[in-house]
Parts: C-alpha cells; sequence; structure tokens
C-alpha cells in the first residue's frame, strides 16, 4: 500500500480560457473544483492505475468542507484530520490558444500543534500496512522544522521507502533525514542549493543522505542521480497541454514500483518521465492519459555529459 502525506492540501480550481491577455476581462464555462495538493494527486494517480493507496491530510473551514465532499466522491482511500484553518485553494488558467497554464496557490495556514500531532498519530498508525511513504507538496507558514524529518524518520523506523517532494528549505531537512528519494524540478533545486549546476546540486542532496535524486527538467524530461550514475529521459517532441500536476504524476510512478520492489533507476525514471507526460495530455491533475505506455516506448534515454545541464553564466 501507498501512504501519502499532503501537509498542505489544496481545492484546486480550474478555469479553461480562450486567450489570456494580462489586466483583461475573460469569460469561461463552469470550471472544475477538485481536491488537491501534490500528495493527494499522486494517490489520485496510483489509484486510477490500480495500486493500493491511502492518502492522509487535512481539512478545514467552508472550503474544507467542499474539499472533503469532492475527495469522498473521487473514491480514493483517505483519511481527513480536522483543522481549525480554512483549507486552501489554488487556481489555474488554462490559456487554449497558447497551451500555457498560470497558476495561482494559496500559501496556505498552518495547523496547530496539535492538530501536525493528530497527523503525525494517523501516519504511525497507517505506517504498518505500508510499503511506501510518500510525503509531498509544500509546507504551510509555520510549520515546525522538526516535522518533516519527523515523518521521515517515522518511515524508515518502520522500514519504508520514504518519496518526497518538496521545496526550499524542506527539500535540504529531507535530505539530511535520509528521505529515500527526492523528486524537485529544477528550479526548487537551484533554490534550495544556491547552485545552477543541477547535477552537481543533485548529487549535494545525495551526500546529505538521499539514494535517488528525480529531477524534472519540464519539457526536457527528467534527469535519475544516483551516487554513481546518471541518467537523463525525454521525449523526441515536447507535448502541449496541462503541466500542473506532471510533476505529481512522475512521484505516483516511482511509488508504484518502489511498493512493488522495484528500484532500478532507469525504471524508475522511465516511467515516472512517462507518466509526467502523459500527465500533460489530461485537463486536470490527478489524472494520466492511457497513452503512457506508448509514450514510454517512445523516450530517448542516455548518459550524458553533466555540464550540459549547467546553466550559462552570462
Amino acid at each position: 500500500m501507498i501512504l501519502t502525506v499532503t501537509p498542505n492540501p489544496a481545492l484546486d480550481l480550474t478555469w479553461r480560457i480562450d486567450r489570456l491577455v494580462e489586466g483583461g476581462t475573460h469569460r469561461a464555462d463552469t470550471g472544475s473544483a477538485r481536491a488537491g495538493g501534490k500528495g493527494l494527486n499522486v494517490a489520485r494517480v496510483a489509484h486510477a492505475q490500480g495500486a493500493p493507496v491511502l492518502a492522509l491530510t487535512t481539512a478545514g473551514g467552508r472550503v474544507g468542507a467542499e474539499f472533503a465532499d469532492e475527495l469522498k466522491t473521487s473514491g480514493v482511500p483517505h483519511v481527513l484530520v480536522p483543522v481549525a484553518a480554512d483549507t486552501r485553494r489554488s487556481i489555474a488558467l488554462v490559456d487554449e490558444s497558447a497551451g500555457d497554464t498560470t497558476i495561482v496557490n494559496e500559501r496556505g495556514t498552518g495547523p496547530s500543534d496539535a492538530e501536525w500531532g493528530a497527523l503525525l498519530a494517523e501516519v504511525v498508525e497507517r505506517l504498518p500496512a505500508a510499503d511506501v511513504l510518500v510525503i509531498s507538496g509544500s509546507l504551510p507558514p509555520g510549520t515546525p522544522e522538526a516535522l518533516l524529518p519527523m515523518l521521515i524518520a517515522v518511515g524508515r523506523d518502520a522500514g519504508v521507502p520514504v518519496i518526497v517532494d518538496t521545496s526550499g528549505p524542506g527539500l535540504l531537512r529531507a535530505a539530511d533525514a535520509g528521505a529515500t528519494v527526492l523528486k524537485p524540478n529544477a528550479a526548487e533545486l537551484a533554490e534550495a542549493t544556491g547552485s545552477d549546476d543541477p547535477v552537481a546540486a543533485a548529487r549535494t542532496l545525495l551526500e546529505r543522505g538521499a539514494e535517488l535524486v528525480l529531477l524534472s527538467l519540464g519539457a526536457d524530461g527528467m534527469l535519475a542521480v544516483t551516487h554513481d550514475d546518471l541518467l537523463h529521459a525525454r521525449l523526441e517532441e515536447p507535448l502541449a497541454g496541462n503541466p500542473t500536476g506532471a510533476g505529481d504524476a512522475g512521484v505516483a510512478a516511482c511509488a508504484v514500483l518502489y511498493a512493488e520492489g522495484t528500484r532500478d533507476p532507469e525504471t524508475v525514471l522511465r516511467r515516472a518521465t512517462a507518466w509526467s507526460a502523459a500527465a500533460v495530455l489530461m485537463p486536470l491533475a490527478g489524472d494520466i492519459s492511457p497513452r503512457w505506455t506508448a509514450l514510454e516506448q517512445q523516450l530517448h534515454v542516455t548518459r550524458p555529459d553533466p555540464d550540459q545541464f549547467r546553466k550559462d553564466p552570462s
């Protein structure tokens, strides 16, 4: 079973418009509202592909009630810890003419210490039945620095691999705590490490305690970085669509394979890149196209020169 933890869930609101004009007024058909946050997107994708999952997160306020209703309707197995603060919202505006998506994420409000304690207690209770623990998404303002390392330690103590997808200082704390897999994108990695050399920055995460770094490069595919190998997977041509949730689909692929006992970096990279690409073809985060199998076969996988990913300082 894949156990996902989403520290900062959101009610995802999506509208599709003909063309986004800065400062303009736009009309759209009725949008969609879906319970989201990165860990929940991971759980949705894995669940839809037939993997057993359990999604743990919080919900509070009027927005949280709508969030809980949608999640119940989705059929994704879940446990919600009640909190006092309103669940945040995430707004996606999909520009149909440009094939781009503009996203506005509320930062969210951090739970109280007691509410965090209740979430941690749920994780401890469910871990004996888990094959992998996924901690995914941003951390709300005021989150105790010890929370993420504590969640990772609980997973490690239970003997399950821990996959973490987060950003900022949390990415470094996750590496220091010994997360098994880290899945940043290039911007998150540069922000956390201060390095414009993504391969070298990924290897600093390995030196700090991680075993594998899956590095999203957007339209340029994905890297798998280990202590002794570097692999790059990409499609010949990037896909147009909605990239929201593409990284989450990659995490879901990794989690499904790890739960099945597969840890070969190339196998994980191929599946993660294919599922990420397949997510771009879908209108909402948390879904992937059934074309993922064909996309996986079309991938180019190489062992590249690390210097080709370094940014030109000029």
